[in-house]
C-alpha cells in the first residue's frame, strides 16, 4: 500500500467553513488510486433495514402507509394524494413567464436530443435467416422527483420528456409535498410542459414502493427513474427484481474537477460548491497539480461561500464530502478521476479536448472553464439523472433505452434448418436436452424427403 498525506483539516466553528478541502496527495502513487482513496457509501453503511420496512408497510397497508409515513418523513400528509389534471395546466398560468420560458426551452431541447437518437428498426440476414430488432416502449413508467431542500422541476424534464421520447404512453410523477400537504406550482407547471398523465404528492422510498407495487390510488408501473437521497435510491434497488430500474446508483450528487492552475479560480470553486448545494451525502471532488492552485481555489470558495444564500448546506456537505487530490500532470489527473467515477466530470485544462479521450467512467463530462455541470442540469439535452457512489464505472445516464426493450422477431427459410439444425440437436445432446434437440430433427427429416413440409 502506497502511504498517502492527508492534510489535517483546518475548520473554525461548526458553522463556519474556512475553505480547506480534505487533501490527498497522490503525486507518489502508482495503481489502484481506488484503495487509497475514500470509498463510496457500501450496504454496511446504507439504511437497508429501514427502507425494506417501508417497502413492507406500504405494500401491506397502501395508502394509508403512504399518508402515515409522509407525516412522519414530509411534515405532512399528502392532500390530496392524487393531483387533478386540472392543477396541472393551470399551474402553468400561476407560474412567471419567464420561467415557463425557459422550461419550455429546456423541454425542447431535451426532447430534441433524445429524438435525435431514435433509429428504425434493426434488420439482419444469415443463411436465410432475417432477425428484426424492434425496440418497444414499456407501457406505463414513473417519474421520482426530489423534494426537500429545494424542488427541481428541471427534474419533471429530464425524467418525462425522455419517456415521452421513447414512446411511452403513460407517465406519471411522484413527488415530496410542501409541508402543507401541497406541490409546488414549478413543478406541477413541469409535469404540464413534459405531458406527464398524473402527479401524486409522495416521496421517499415509500413513493418508490407504491410505484412499484401499487396502492389503492397509485397503479404500479414498468420502470421507475430519477434521482433522489440515499433511501430513495436503495429502495430503488430493492425493488429491481418486480420493475425496470436503471442499473446505476443515482443517489446524492457528485462533482469532479480538474484544474492545471490556468481556469479561473472563481469557476473552479462555484462549481464545486454547485453540487454541495444539493445537500448532505454529496461529495465535491477538486484534482489540481499543486497546492497554490488548490490555495487559491479555496481562497475563492470562501468569498463565494459569504454571500452564498444555501451556504449551510453548501459547508456541510463540504466538511464531509470535500476532498481534494493533488496529482503530477494531466494523465495522472484522468486516471485519479476514474477510480473517483465522479457523477459530473469538468476538465478545466488546457488541453481538456486531448485528455478527454482517457475517460472511461463518469456520468457526464464537461470540456473547459466555460462548460460548468449546471449547462447539463437544466439545458444541454443529455438527462441530468446520472450515475452516482462509483456506478459510472458500469452505468451511464438516464436515456431511452431505460423506457424500452428490444423484441427480436426471427423468419427462418428452409436453408435456415438445413444450417443451423445439425448445430442445435449437437448442442441440445451436449447439454441433456433430447427435445430441444428433437425439435430440429423433425424438420430436418421432413426436408431430406420430396413430400417434406416447411416453407420453401
Amino acid at each position: 500500500m502506497h502511504s498517502v498525506e492527508f492534510a489535517a483539516p483546518c475548520r473554525g466553528s461548526t458553522d463556519r467553513f474556512l475553505g480547506v478541502l480534505t487533501r490527498h496527495d497522490l503525486r507518489s502513487v502508482d495503481g489502484d488510486y481506488a484503495a487509497v482513496l475514500p470509498r463510496p457509501m457500501d450496504d454496511a453503511n446504507a439504511p437497508l433495514e429501514i427502507v425494506r420496512n417501508i417497502i413492507a408497510d406500504v405494500r401491506d397497508r397502501g395508502d394509508a402507509a403512504i399518508n402515515e409515513l409522509g407525516a412522519r418523513f414530509d411534515g405532512s400528509a399528502a392532500d390530496p394524494l392524487r393531483l387533478d389534471p386540472a392543477d396541472l395546466h393551470a399551474a402553468v398560468e400561476r407560474v412567471d413567464p419567464a420561467i415557463v420560458a425557459s422550461l419550455r426551452e429546456a423541454a425542447a431541447s431535451i426532447q430534441a436530443f433524445h429524438l435525435s437518437q431514435k433509429t428504425d428498426a434493426h434488420t439482419y440476414q444469415r443463411h436465410g435467416m432475417t432477425i428484426t430488432q424492434n425496440r418497444q416502449p414499456v407501457d406505463r413508467a414513473g417519474c421520482y422527483v426530489p423534494g426537500g431542500r429545494a424542488w427541481y422541476p428541471s427534474t419533471v424534464l429530464m425524467t418525462a420528456v425522455i419517456a415521452r421520447a421513447a414512446g411511452v404512453s403513460e407517465v406519471v410523477v411522484c413527488v415530496p409535498p410542501k409541508d402543507d400537504g401541497k406541490v409546488i406550482d414549478v413543478t406541477l407547471a413541469a409535469a404540464s410542459i413534459a405531458g406527464v398523465d398524473a402527479v401524486y404528492a409522495c416521496g421517499g422510498a415509500q413513493a418508490i414502493a407504491a410505484m412499484a407495487y401499487g396502492t389503492e390510488t397509485i397503479e404500479p408501473v414498468d420502470v421507475i427513474v430519477g434521482p433522489g437521497n440515499v433511501f430513495v435510491a436503495l429502495a430503488k434497488r430493492e425493488v429491481s427484481g418486480i420493475v425496470g430500474v436503471p442499473s446505476a446508483f443515482a443517489g446524492p450528487s457528485e462533482i469532479c474537477v480538474v484544474t492545471d492552475g490556468n481556469a479561473d479560480p472563481r469557476y473552479v470553486a462555484i462549481d464545486l460548491m454547485v453540487q454541495a448545494e444539493h445537500g448532505p451525502d454529496g461529495k465535491s471532488w477538486l484534482i489540481a497539480y499543486d497546492e497554490a492552485t488548490v490555495d487559491a481555489v479555496e481562497s475563492a470558495m470562501r468569498e463565494l461561500l459569504a454571500e452564498a444564500p444555501r451556504r449551510n448546506d453548501i459547508e456541510s456537505t463540504l466538511a464531509v464530502g470535500g476532498h481534494v487530490a493533488l496529482v503530477r500532470d494531466g494523465a495522472q489527473a484522468v486516471q485519479v478521476a476514474n477510480a473517483i467515477a465522479p457523477e459530473h466530470l469538468q476538465l478545466m485544462t488546457a488541453d481538456a479536448a486531448d485528455i478527454v479521450h482517457g475517460v472511461r467512467h463518469a456520468g457526464a463530462v464537461f470540456l473547459g472553464q466555460m462548460a460548468p455541470a449546471s449547462l447539463g442540469d437544466y439545458i444541454a439535452g443529455p438527462s441530468h439523472v446520472l450515475p452516482t457512489n462509483g456506478t459510472a464505472r458500469f452505468g451511464g445516464a438516464l436515456g431511452l433505452e431505460d423506457f424500452t426493450k428490444d423484441v427480436h422477431i426471427v423468419s427462418v427459410t428452409n436453408e435456415t434448418v438445413r444450417w443451423a439444425g445439425p448445430h442445435v440437436e449437437t448442442l441440445a445432446m451436449a447439454e441433456g436436452l433430447d427435445a430441444h434437440a428433437e425439435s430440429v430433427r423433425i424438420r430436418l427429416r421432413d426436408l431430406s424427403t420430396e413430400s417434406g413440409g416447411g416453407a420453401r
